[in-house]
């Protein structure tokens, strides 16, 4: 994270308005700012493992909101909003994800290390459906945040190398193996079924439990 100041962490963990500013940086990095809270909820949960579930759940939360407050500043601000805080490149990208997989690209922003907030603008400027966005953020938001600090409290320090170095790798190549089966599943599954086969795949795997 080359874009903090050395010792701007230090300076946050020793200060009494802490979780404050833990719970700004999960509102805004969900809606408009660049600085994830991963940056100071990781070192908060490994001096503190016992508490790294409740900060999961703390982050999840306000970034949730942050979500709905990207939502509503894309809704409002359109498409001239895109335009001006990204390239024409990254809009055009995720506007082609909304068109293909719906409220399921918010749940892959939501839980990988893709810029989420460009994703929570857009689906207000590209008036993606409000309840589905709402869940998937939820859905994605907590897997990754628990899953995070579900690691900190069962190892802590011992984790740490992990966390920072290899955890988003592991996360995104997961990520890579769903989308490939869901279009396996969408796309290779009917053509084989329509081209040589006389039953669907399900009924010929467990037609026999019948």
């Amino acid at each position: 994270m080359n874009f903090l100041q050395p010792g701007t962490v230090e300076l946050w963990m020793a200060s009494p308005y802490v979780l404050a500013i833990l719970g700004l940086l999960s509102f805004s990095e969900s809606s408009f700012f660049l600085i994830p809270p991963e940056v100071l909820v990781i070192p908060m949960g490994i001096a503190a493992p016992e508490k790294a579930l409740w900060l999961g759940l703390f982050i999840s939360l306000l970034s949730l909101f942050g979500a709905m407050f990207g939502y509503f500043l894309g809704q409002k601000g359109g498409k001239p909003i895109l335009k001006k805080l990204f390239k024409e490149k990254h809009t055009q990208s995720v506007e082609n994800l909304f068109k293909k997989y719906d409220s399921k690209a918010i749940f892959i922003a939501a839980f990988t290390p893709i810029p989420y907030k460009v994703f929570t603008l857009s689906a207000g400027a590209f008036d993606l459906d409000y309840k589905r966005f709402l869940i998937a953020s939820m859905i994605g938001r907590t897997s990754r945040y628990m899953i995070l600090m579900g690691l900190i409290f069962f190892f802590g320090e011992s984790i740490r190398y992990f966390i920072e170095h290899q955890l988003d790798m592991v996360v995104g190549i997961s990520t890579a193996v769903i989308l490939v089966m869901i279009a396996f599943n969408k796309i290779a599954v009917p053509f084989i079924e329509e081209k040589w086969l006389k039953r669907s795949l399900k009924d010929i795997l467990f037609g026999w439990m019948k």
